[in-house]
């Protein structure tokens, strides 16, 4: 049921009352508590960002008032909601959403395809490739290419058929799982950043799943059972046996900083380095020099 709130306006004088009646959605008011409290922010601390009272960021929360669209287009980014859930608390409060999603070949991101394409290119022969929120393989470099032929050959005819999915070939039986040589090292804060991303995104969980059970029956355990290990590099490197030998890897991703529009704000770009000399000789050595474009799409 809508929670409801009511207005009273008595004129002493004509003996009236007029109840004014305004229905929340439910949902709404939910969501803004959760938000809130996944920023770990107090009402009084979100009210003096907004410059409302205290009193108000509790009437909106408890469904007894309607926030007008600029103070929740506000309020939605001191809490550094993302795009997609922006859009949806407008909707549920009654409001058109803000941001738009549009296509990545739309020419109005030809410059945004332009820097992805930079990114990708300059990163050769270090492998790098593009993904959306769903894990997606959008584009890969020569480097990636390379690896992925190296590491798992049977995922070009997948890709053949439509874009490749991450985090399918983490959990194909034959996938890259299968590759990592220090994978008790690597399987639970693996699967902690997955699993933190599949909160957020239900799409996620089911492959996130199939992806542990893989890790737990590789390294004989579940992951999250293990004692905790001192890591022995600074960032986590991950290590796959190659015909060249054992590969060390690690990686950076890099996101847009102040995306408009909800395509963007899905994509990031993952730069896998060389953790060792041997390993990035190895790739300057084997990656093939390319005569043309320095990276291939994925989605046709």
């Amino acid at each position: 049921m809508d929670s409801i709130t009511s207005e009273v306006i008595e004129s002493r004088k004509a003996g009236i009352q007029i109840v004014v009646m305004h229905t929340v959605e439910p949902r709404l008011t939910v969501t803004l508590r959760q938000a809130r409290r996944a920023r770990r922010l107090s009402q009084l601390e979100l009210s003096l960002r907004l410059g409302v009272s205290q009193r108000h960021v509790s009437f909106v929360e408890s469904g007894r008032a309607r926030p007008s669209r600029e103070l929740l287009l506000a309020w939605l980014r001191e809490l550094e909601a993302s795009l997609v859930l922006s859009n949806e608390v407008l909707l549920s409060a009654g409001f058109a959403p803000a941001f738009g999603k549009a296509k990545l070949e739309d020419p109005a991101l030809a410059q945004v395809n332009h820097a992805l394409k930079r990114l990708l290119s300059t990163h050769d022969p270090m492998p790098a490739l593009l993904l959306d929120a769903d894990w997606n393989v959008l584009e890969m470099n020569r480097g990636a290419r390379w690896l992925a032929a190296t590491l798992v050959p049977w995922a070009a005819e997948m890709a053949s058929q439509g874009p490749v999915n991450m985090l399918d070939l983490l959990a194909h039986p034959a996938g890259f799982l299968t590759r990592i040589t220090n994978l008790g090292e690597v399987g639970a804060p693996l699967l902690a950043h997955l699993r933190h991303e599949a909160g957020t995104n239900a799409r996620l969980a089911e492959r996130v799943e199939a992806i542990a059970a893989l890790v737990a029956a590789r390294v004989g355990s579940d992951p999250r059972q293990q004692g905790w290990h001192r890591p022995v590099a600074p960032v986590l490197t991950t290590r796959y046996e190659t015909p060249h030998g054992e590969l060390a890897l690690f990686s950076v991703f890099t996101t847009f900083g102040t995306p408009q529009d909800i395509t963007l704000a899905s994509l990031r770009v993952e730069h896998l380095f060389a953790a060792d000399a041997v390993t990035e000789q190895v790739l300057r050595t084997q990656v093939p020099v390319s005569q043309a474009s320095n990276s291939t799409p994925i989605v046709p």
